[in-house]
């Protein structure tokens, strides 16, 4: 690993180590509450295969919403530009699960990052697959190179019992006629989906296939298209941080997904992909160090897509 980018990332690391973490862990989803709130880790993985960490960044965290962007992947591969018929391409403006918009668009999810554009997705994925839950769970462990990958059933069934709101979202949609499956189908595969657990070692090196034109750089396989994986990484862009989106362009300047269980993955095409974990969130439920963490990365590498 070149030794400009390990010491960047390292005095970042140091300079967002000594801050005060002003989040706080997300509790609706009690297992997320029990997690260590000083965790704090830092992995970027090279399409040159080099890599380098930092923290906490071997040990395994709930990637929730990071997931969503895999089961996009695998849907656009499956349906083509079909898909955007049934979920758009706009960032929402408003919180990851909110009913608000689905009303104005008749049950058409604004992108496919927030809980209702997911909803969609893994909707999408039933009907076009024998066993949805079983083929995405190959799917990530091939492109994640980890065979013994699984869905947490703790994390799951904590979900399970206080996902209200995503199953007003689903049953919501389904009224309008864009849920096909039984909603409490699509409710459990959602629930398995966001429960993986990564480190940001293994996040890191799974997102390099964004940042290489849709290719794995172990091997060159193809997952999607060049002009597909553009396409996934504008919306990570635009979309990816919920009603922050705008400011992690901003102030980060890469495409980017972030999970509420505090982790996040960006990407810089042509050139590298790093994860971030800090379980404390703020406001807009990102987390608070891992965003300093990227802002303060980008600013003094000078290297984002801007």
């Amino acid at each position: 690993m070149d030794s400009t980018y390990t010491n960047i990332i390292k005095n970042a690391y140091r300079e967002i180590s000594l801050l005060e973490n002003k989040g706080k862990v997300a509790t609706y989803i009690p297992e997320l509450a029990n997690v260590d709130d000083a965790m704090f880790g830092v992995h970027i993985t090279r399409l040159d295969g080099a890599e380098f960490g930092m923290g906490n960044n071997l040990e395994k965290f709930s990637i929730q919403s990071i997931a969503k962007v895999l089961s996009l992947t695998m849907a656009y591969k499956i349906m083509g530009e079909r898909i955007w018929s049934r979920v758009d391409v706009e960032p929402s403006g408003t919180k990851f699960d909110s009913l608000l918009l689905l009303e104005t668009y008749h049950g058409i999810p604004r992108n496919p990052f927030i809980n209702s554009g997911a909803l969609v997705v893994c909707d999408i994925l039933i009907s076009h697959l024998d066993n949805a839950r079983e083929e995405f769970l190959d799917f990530v462990r091939a492109l994640s190179d980890m065979p013994h990958l699984n869905y947490s059933d703790k994390i799951a069934d904590s979900e399970k019992a206080h996902g209200y709101r995503n199953t007003a979202l689903c049953n919501f949609i389904k009224s309008f006629g864009n849920i096909e499956n039984e909603p409490a189908e699509v409710l459990d595969f959602y629930f398995d989906m966001c429960s993986l657990e990564m480190n940001c070692q293994q996040l890191s090196k799974t997102f390099t296939f964004l940042a290489n034109g849709g290719h794995k750089i172990i091997d060159n396989k193809k997952i999607i298209s060049k002009s597909n994986s553009k396409r996934i990484n504008a919306l990570m862009l635009t979309c990816g941080f919920y009603d922050e989106s705008g400011e992690f362009a901003f102030k980060v300047g890469l495409p980017g997904k972030s999970g509420v269980g505090g982790g996040i993955v960006a990407l810089y095409p042509g050139n590298y992909a790093i994860a971030v974990w800090s379980p404390k969130l703020n406001p807009n439920g990102n987390s608070f160090k891992g965003m300093k963490l990227l802002e303060t990365i980008t600013t003094h590498s000078e290297l984002s897509i801007f």
